[in-house]
C-alpha cells in the first residue's frame, strides 16, 4: 500500500507505516517517481505484469530477455532485442532512423547507418524463423506489422 499525501510530520508518516503502508510520498511529487514507487511495490510483492508481447507467432518477453518464435528461441544481441523492444511497444507506428538511434542508443547525432545495420542484422535473424515484420517506410523509417 503507497501512502500519497500532503501530510509532512515524522509522526504522521509513522502512523501510516503502522496501518500498513508500504511507502509514502508527501505532495507535491513528479509523476514520474509515484509511477517508479507503485512499479517498486508490485515487483515486491510478485504482483507486477509481465512485458510480454506477441507479434503473430512470435513471443517477445523483456523481462526474460527472450523471444520466441512458435517453439524456437531466436538469439539476439542486447541491442537487437533493444530495437525489437522499442518496436513492440510501439505497433504499427513509423518510428525514424533518429528516434531509434535516440531510443536505443541514446543519442541522436550519429550515422543513421548504424540503425540500418541492426535493423538489417535483427530482419535477417527473425526472417530466419517467420516472414517479414520489420517493414521500411522508404524516406521516413520502419515499422512493425505483425
Amino acid at each position: 500500500m503507497l501512502f500519497v499525501t500532503g501530510a509532512h510530520s515524522v509522526q504522521e508518516r509513522l502512523a501510516g507505516f503502522a496501518v500498513g503502508a508500504d511507502d509514502y510520498l508527501t505532495k507535491p511529487f513528479a509523476m514520474e517517481e509515484l509511477l517508479a514507487r507503485v512499479r517498486a511495490i508490485l515487483q515486491r510483492t510478485g504482483q507486477a505484469p509481465r512485458r510480454l508481447w506477441e507479434v503473430g507467432d512470435m513471443v517477445v518477453d523483456e523481462d526474460a530477455h527472450t523471444v520466441a518464435v512458435g517453439d524456437q528461441l531466436v538469439d539476439l544481441t542486447s541491442i537487437e532485442f533493444s530495437l525489437l523492444v522499442t518496436f513492440c511497444r510501439n505497433p504499427g507506428r513509423v518510428l525514424a532512423k533518429v528516434q531509434l538511434l535516440s531510443e536505443v542508443w541514446g543519442f541522436d547525432q550519429f550515422s543513421l547507418n548504424l540503425v540500418e545495420v541492426h535493423v538489417s542484422a535483427l530482419r535477417r535473424k527473425l526472417e530466419a524463423h517467420r516472414p517479414r515484420v520489420i517493414h521500411t517506410i522508404r524516406n521516413v523509417g520502419y515499422v512493425l506489422r505483425p
